[in-house]
């Protein structure tokens, strides 16, 4: 099995983004990723998601959502509001596995890294997948103490976290954001693997591909992804 779950420090911190880039990356290394989106939520049947937008940036068709519900809030909140039931972990961790059979998978979590998504987590999930997870963390004055919270929730659980990926670096950093760069890998004893200029997601597909290669410092193997694609 080859996938690598992507999360964050919490809602709006560039983890579709994140996601997307890392996919680009992967397919200009000659890779042929999936993306996976186990739950989404804050939309209706055929609204684009969070799955449209990888498409759009990396160019990546093949992408998954397993389960979506339509008020923005927590998966299992707002599955619990229209009378759903969110799928168990088993079942996802086993599609997931399917589907990284000889593929580098990327796995998008939903919000942070304990929200719930059903009786499960996306930290749980990574933990039953015994996969590598990649922390997708802003850069600004309180990063610090997010950022290595959720690394710690990851190792509580057994999982192994690849690095980080700072979600949108400002073109003009203050003084808190250019120290905490520095500060992020000691805190949380992870690498930074990538640095995604803020604003990118804005950006048309053709050049968000072109350059999101050059925002990472990692290659595939130290990601997580050690075989070739199939």
């Amino acid at each position: 099995m080859s996938a690598v779950i992507l999360t964050g420090v919490g809602t709006d911190v560039g983890k579709t983004v994140a996601t997307a880039a890392l996919a680009a990356a992967l397919a200009a290394a000659g890779r042929r990723p999936r993306v996976v989106k186990p739950i989404q939520t804050g939309l209706r049947p055929g609204e684009a998601g969070d799955l449209a937008e990888v498409t759009r940036l990396a160019g990546v068709g093949d992408v998954h959502e397993f389960a979506r519900y339509p008020d923005p809030l927590a998966p299992a909140t707002a599955a619990r509001r229209c009378g759903a039931t969110p799928p168990e972990l088993g079942e996802v961790a086993a599609r997931v596995r399917g589907l990284a059979a000889g593929r580098p998978t990327l796995v998008e979590g939903a919000g942070g890294v304990l929200v719930r998504m059903g009786g499960w987590t996306i930290a749980d999930l990574a933990a039953e997948l015994a996969a590598p997870a990649v922390v997708v963390t802003g850069c600004a004055l309180g990063a610090l103490n997010a950022a290595e919270l959720t690394c710690e929730a990851l190792r509580a659980r057994g999982v192994r976290i690849a690095g980080l990926i700072i979600g949108a670096v400002p073109a003009r950093p203050d003084l808190a954001t250019r120290l905490n760069l520095g500060e992020l890998p000691e805190v949380t004893g992870a690498p930074i693997l990538a640095r995604i200029p803020d604003g990118a997601g804005a950006w048309r597909g053709r050049a968000f591909r072109a350059a999101a290669a050059g925002w990472f410092t990692a290659r595939p193997r130290e990601v997580g992804f050690p075989g070739p694609s199939a």
